[in-house]
């Protein structure tokens, strides 16, 4: 009745990519937790730690996309994308803090919406940095970051931003508001 030839074959396939889905998951949580770490690094001002974790992060992306290459479907699982978005988020926070500049970052598996979402989040970091900032007296580097998050809120309001990206774009408009309410009181001292 059954082929079960086909269904033995259909079972090896299954099998194979769940080990693979497995493997990348495990991989993409690595890369995440590296970013992580490096952004509060670089929070704390090694900027040579969240450089190294930042490396290792790209060894395993680098690691995942010759999976992809193997595997077709793998790259669309959720904790990759969620990697993809943190790393982003690290390289731009390690960018305006280094490079005093924020733009591209240079990795080919960076896409529109992970940089997206990698930017948006970096807004965040860049209302703890304007915190830490204001805490030391430094009222020019929380206007540098309220300059950094005004500037990715004018780009980004040009867009229509739908999904999973609005409450990120709505994050984006509270941390706007924050740095606006931080430079307010910082006027009043």
């Amino acid at each position: 009745m059954l082929n079960t030839a086909f269904f033995a074959g259909l079972r090896k396939r299954y099998a194979g990519y769940d080990a693979e889905r497995r493997e990348t998951i495990k991989l993409s949580s690595d890369v995440l937790a590296d970013a992580k770490q490096a952004i509060f690094a670089f929070h704390r001002d090694d900027v040579a730690g969240g450089a190294q974790l930042l490396a290792h992060a790209e060894r395993l992306l680098a690691m995942l996309a010759k999976r992809f290459k193997r595997t077709v479907g793998l790259s669309d699982e959720g904790s990759y994308r969620a990697a993809l978005e943190e790393y982003a988020e690290a390289r731009i926070f390690q960018d305006f803090l280094m490079r005093k500049k924020i733009g591209a970052v240079d990795a080919p598996a960076i896409d529109e919406d992970a940089y997206l979402g990698g930017v948006m989040d970096f807004t965040g970091e860049a209302v703890r940095y304007a915190v830490k900032a204001a805490t030391n007296g430094e009222e020019k580097e929380v206007r540098r970051a309220h300059a950094a998050v005004e500037a990715v809120m004018q780009e980004l309001i040009q867009m229509n931003i739908t999904g999973h990206l609005r409450n990120k774009f709505d994050q984006l408009k509270m941390n706007l508001r924050k740095l606006e309410e931080m430079l307010y009181d910082l006027s009043l001292r």
